[in-house]
């Protein structure tokens, strides 16, 4: 038995599926009722923050998926207890979805309890994996509204590339690393297979639909603006520090998800062909 958090997300519905499909007995755990799960998924009402909550969840559970909300993370004692609940369920084998941040801004303040659970975790004595995963494809879905209302793209630094990672890559991977053995110990950064810029991801929404899409960069306080409705203030800077002036580590496209799939990785425009409706 698995057990996935963040089973309604970007990266737990397709990693749910995946599990699914191969005939894993899943149990797909979130703060919100799944619409339907699937053949082969239980769903489970719990809170990742509470370790007391997780202890039913995790038993019996062979593996165990972590995807920490930063709201769900509470101070550092939580990885600590949420992992030595799984030990006591018996749970063998940890995957952790982290961000690449970690390694190429270990000092950014809004990542700290990420890095406290990649310590964690590899201090646990469990099997782990670890998964850095870059920037989403999927993020572009900020962009939904206005072009379906104004054929308009708003995005700071249309000229800067970054390596977008499809959020079905992500769940692809988690899903081998959870189910084969050979990962154990392994830290995997995961990117896409080229670097695009904004102005580029705007292109190709415009071709997937068939209209012309306009694109219009925002100044970085315009951006920061925009980005105080739904991120926190602490995680803005940083996040336009990335945005705007990438570390060469930053923009590198990283062999693992081809080498974990045994495929290449998902360009952009294969997330947009798979998105187009919500661009329509």
């Amino acid at each position: 038995m698995i057990v996935v958090t963040g089973a309604t997300g970007n990266v737990g519905r397709p990693l749910i599926e995946a599990l699914a499909e191969a005939g894993e007995q899943v149990v797909a755990v979130s703060r919100r009722p799944l619409p339907s799960p699937a053949k082969n998924v239980r769903h489970a009402q719990a809170d990742l923050g509470n370790a007391r909550s997780m202890r039913p969840v995790l038993e019996g559970a062979d593996a165990f998926f972590i995807l920490l909300a930063g709201e769900l993370l509470g101070h550092g004692e939580a990885a600590t207890e949420l992992l030595t609940a799984a030990e006591d369920a018996g749970v063998e084998r940890v995957v952790l979805l982290s961000s690449q941040i970690n390694a190429t801004r270990p000092g950014v303040a809004s990542h700290g309890r990420l890095r406290e659970f990649e310590e964690a975790v590899r201090g646990s004595g469990l099997d782990f994996t670890i998964l850095r995963a870059g920037g989403f494809a999927s993020n572009a879905f900020a962009w939904a509204e206005s072009v379906r209302a104004d054929r308009t793209v708003f995005a700071p630094f249309g000229d800067t590339a970054l390596p977008v990672v499809d959020p079905a890559d992500i769940a692809a991977a988690a899903a081998v690393v959870l189910r084969e053995d050979g990962h154990a110990g392994h830290t995997y950064e995961l990117t896409g297979p080229e670097a695009i810029t904004p102005r580029l991801q705007a292109e190709v929404i415009a071709e997937a639909i068939g209209e012309e899409v306009t694109f219009v960069e925002l100044t970085r306080e315009a951006a920061h603006a925009h980005m105080a409705q739904f991120m926190p203030e602490e995680v803005i800077p940083g996040t336009l520090d990335i945005l705007g002036e990438p570390l060469p580590a930053e923009q590198r496209v990283s062999p693992d998800v081809e080498k974990i799939l045994s495929r290449p990785a998902t360009p952009f425009s294969g997330w947009v062909a798979r998105s187009v409706p919500a661009f329509k």
